[in-house]
């Protein structure tokens, strides 16, 4: 039996899968929010209960908002900040009494989705995270691609390419950078620089659909932004897939207009690498968290 685990922001969850991938059970509790051991008792007490439900012991992989530094083996970069500087894997293990792995969520999505999601069968996979902020992450031939520095896949934190009127804050301290633009809260903020209205992703998106013009203008330029986002990847990586994941993934005209917008800034004159929604939603982090032990 394999349990992953889904370290995120509002809520942790985790789930069971059979050794035929069936999901044997999921269960989730709010995040302990700036409260670290909080935190580690949290996962600590979901393990335990499934355990004791199932009635069997598990292998158990975490997904965070973060990496585990390759120096220190403390955790950095994590938007989710009292984790930073902090031993989770050595504490969850002396919890837990087993070896316990780790990996940022967006590799867990990109794990999960080239498994036996989306892009299920994939050599390349690049796993899109659009939701509070924007995760990256890549599976080649079934495996995390972790990368010398821990951070392979973190395209939210390159500065986004093109030229913008306005070149906002990023809580990693820069300027400009993809998730400032790209996120949930990008897309209201700049709605809100362009039309004074204080709308999320949502209501602008049935805005459009209903034909407001403001909300349609918004729309447009997220997909061109993301599309010049993609399009560095794409030059880069180039995967066989992109799969998107995060309350974003929803907006269903992205697939359709993004690889139209896309072709203009990549280096080819054919880009066969296929656009997709993710298949189990946002299911797909845990389960790539457990992933993380075949």
């Amino acid at each position: 039996m394999r349990l992953g685990v889904d370290l995120g922001g509002t809520k942790i969850e985790i789930v069971a899968l059979a050794n035929d991938n069936a999901e044997l059970l999921r269960r989730r509790v709010p995040t302990p929010r700036d409260d670290y051991p909080g935190t580690l008792d949290a996962i600590a007490g979901l393990v335990r209960q499934v355990e004791h439900e199932l009635g069997r012991r598990g292998s158990l992989g975490v997904g965070i908002p973060g990496a585990e530094s390759r120096k220190t083996g403390l955790i950095k970069n994590a938007n989710s900040i009292w984790l930073i500087d902090k031993p989770l894997r050595r504490d969850l293990e002396a919890l837990l009494q087993r070896e316990v792995r780790i990996a940022n969520d967006a590799n867990c999505f990109a794990l999960s989705e080239a498994t036996d999601g989306a892009a299920a069968g994939a050599e390349l996979v690049f796993g899109v995270i659009l939701g509070t902020g924007v995760g990256g992450g890549i599976a080649s031939q079934g495996r995390v691609l972790v990368g010398a520095n821990a951070i392979a896949g973190e395209w939210g934190h390159n500065r986004l390419p093109g030229d913008e009127a306005t070149w906002p804050p990023c809580y990693c301290g820069r300027n400009g950078c993809v998730e400032t633009f790209l996120s949930g809260p990008g897309m209201r903020r700049d709605h809100a620089l362009s039309n004074s209205e204080n709308l999320d992703p949502a209501e602008i998106a049935a805005r459009a659909a209903a034909g407001d013009r403001a909300c349609e203008s918004t729309l447009c330029r997220y997909e061109h932004r993301l599309a010049r986002a993609l399009a560095e990847v794409l030059n880069i990586l180039d995967p066989d897939a992109i799969v998107l994941g995060g309350g974003l993934s929803n907006l269903d005209r992205l697939y359709a207009n993004v690889p139209k917008l896309w072709q203009a800034h990549v280096f080819s004159d054919h880009i066969a690498t296929r656009f997709l929604k993710s298949c189990h939603g946002d299911a797909s982090g845990v389960r790539g968290a457990a992933w993380l032990w075949e």
